[in-house]
C-alpha cells in the first residue's frame, strides 16, 4: 500500500446516499481504508471510499494493488485533510476563482452578547466571500466549476432558482467565465435585488411565488426549450458536499487550534445543505454533538430560511436534534441585541439563529462551546432593516401582509 496524490487517481463519481455510511465510517474512526487501483490509477474497487475522500478534500489517498491489504487503515491527518487548511496564505491571487477557493477559512469569532459562564458562542462569519458576500458562494462555485470540469455546462446558459444569495455567487462566477445567467426570484425576495443583478449583467424572471422551490418547475421547463443548464442548488448534491469538504472541516480546524471540541451546531435551514453537512461531519466524527436547526415560525417568513415541509433533500439524510421556529420580529430582536452589544450588524437568518441561541442557552439546553452559523450580513437587508431605525413605512408583520396570505404549507 502506498499514499499517492488524490488528483492522480481517476474513479466514478456515484451518487452521495452509496457513499453516505462510508462517509460517517471514515469520519468517526478518523481513518480510511485503501482503495483498489489498476496499472493506470484508475480504482477498480472500494469506489465509495475514493468518493468519501474526494468529498472530504484529503490531498493523498492510500492505494493498493494487492487484495490483501484492503482492510489496512490510515489517519485522515495522514492523507492531508487539513492541508488546504494550513498553508501559509499571503491572500493574493491569480483570479477571482482562485480568491473564492483559497480566501479560507472564514472568521469565526466568539460573541460576548451570547456567551455566558457556562456557555461560549462562537460565530463562523459567511459574509466574508467576494460575489453575494454569503455563505453561497461556495457551494455556487463548487457548482459551477465542477459542472465546467465535467463538461455540462450547454449552450453558456444557466438558469438558476435563487432568493438572492446563489444566484448573487452564480452571476458573478458566470462573468468571469463569459457565461449569461438568468435569475428566478420568487414575489418575497427584496425589491431592490432585482437591479443588483441587473446590474451585473444576468436576465431577471420574478414570479409569483412564496417559496424559490416553487419556481424550479419553469426554471427546467425554460432551460430544456433555451438550451439551458439548471445547476438546481435544492437538489444538487454538491451543496452538501461543498459544506463538508470545506465549511464543516474549517469549523473543526479552527476550533482544533484552541483545544476545542463544539457542543452544539446551530444553524437555519434552508436548502439543508450546510446544516446536513455539519450535522454528518460533527456527528461522525465526535459523537455526542448536539445540531439545532432554525427555520420560520408558521405564518413567518424569514429570507434565506424555510420550514422543513416546504421540501429540502439533505436533512433527511442526517440526524438533527431539534428544529427551532422563530418569527420575523424574534430575528429582528436578536439583529438588534448583537449590533448593539457586539457591534456585528448581521442578516435576517442569523438573526433567527441567535434567537434559537439565547432561547437554548436561557433554557439551559446548551453549554460549552457552541457554534452558530452567520449566513450573510444584515447591511443587504436594507429594506427591512429601515425597520430597526424607526424609519420604515411598515413593520415586519405589515411585510408579511404586503406578501400576501402565506401559501399553503406542503405536506
Amino acid at each position: 500500500m502506498k499514499l499517492i496524490e488524490l488528483s492522480s487517481v481517476r474513479g466514478e463519481f456515484i451518487k452521495l446516499e452509496d457513499y453516505l455510511n462510508t462517509l460517517e465510517s471514515i469520519l468517526r474512526n478518523w481513518a480510511s481504508l485503501p482503495v483498489l487501483i489498476d496499472n493506470n490509477n484508475v480504482v477498480v474497487d472500494n469506489l465509495d471510499v475514493y468518493n468519501a475522500l474526494w468529498a472530504m478534500g484529503v490531498r493523498l489517498i492510500p492505494v493498493t494493488t494487492s487484495r490483501d491489504e484492503l482492510s489496512m487503515r490510515i489517519s485522515l491527518n495522514e492523507l492531508g485533510v487539513y492541508d488546504d487548511l494550513t498553508q501559509v496564505n499571503p491572500r493574493i491571487y491569480n483570479d477571482v476563482i482562485e480568491l473564492v477557493k483559497r480566501d479560507i477559512p472564514t472568521p469565526m469569532v466568539k460573541l460576548k452578547s451570547l456567551s455566558t459562564k457556562n456557555t461560549r458562542v462562537w460565530a463562523k462569519l459567511e459574509w466574508y466571500h467576494p460575489f453575494s458576500l454569503s455563505i453561497k458562494d461556495r457551494i455556487a462555485w463548487y457548482m459551477l466549476t465542477n459542472a465546467l470540469e465535467r463538461g455540462l455546462i450547454k449552450g453558456g446558459l444557466i438558469y438558476e432558482a435563487t432568493s438572492t444569495n446563489t444566484g448573487l455567487g452564480l452571476v458573478g462566477m458566470a462573468n468571469y467565465y463569459g457565461l449569461k445567467t438568468r435569475i428566478y426570484l420568487p414575489s418575497t425576495a427584496q425589491k431592490c435585488v432585482d437591479y443588483v443583478f441587473k446590474a451585473m449583467g444576468a436576465d431577471v424572471v420574478r414570479l409569483p411565488a412564496e417559496f424559490t422551490t416553487e419556481l424550479l418547475n419553469q426554471v427546467v421547463n425554460d432551460a430544456i426549450r433555451d438550451n439551458a443548464t439548471v445547476l438546481n442548488q435544492f437538489e444538487n448534491d454538491l451543496n452538501f458536499i461543498a459544506h463538508l469538504k470545506y465549511t464543516a472541516k474549517e469549523i473543526d480546524y479552527q476550533l482544533l487550534t484552541k483545544g476545542i471540541k463544539p457542543s452544539s451546531i446551530i444553524s437555519g435551514v434552508g436548502t439543508s445543505g450546510h446544516l446536513s453537512a455539519l450535522s454528518l461531519y460533527f456527528k461522525s466524527k465526535y459523537g455526542d454533538v448536539k445540531v439545532y436547526g432554525v427555520q420560520p415560525r408558521k405564518g413567518s417568513i424569514i429570507p434565506g430560511i424555510r420550514r422543513l415541509e416546504t421540501g429540502m433533500k439533505w436533512i433527511h439524510m442526517v440526524k438533527v436534534d431539534k428544529l427551532i421556529d422563530v418569527s420575523l420580529e424574534e430575528a429582528f430582536q436578536a439583529i438588534l441585541h448583537v449590533s448593539r452589544n457586539d457591534g456585528l450588524l448581521v442578516g435576517l437568518s442569523a438573526g433567527a439563529v441567535i434567537y434559537a441561541t439565547r432561547e437554548l442557552i436561557e433554557n439551559n439546553e446548551i453549554e460549552g462551546d457552541v457554534v452558530i452559523i452567520v449566513p450573510d450580513h444584515g447591511i443587504k437587508y436594507i429594506e427591512l432593516l429601515e425597520y430597526l431605525v424607526e424609519k420604515c413605512v411598515e413593520t415586519p408583520a405589515e411585510y408579511t401582509e404586503r406578501l400576501g396570505e402565506p401559501h399553503q404549507q406542503i405536506q
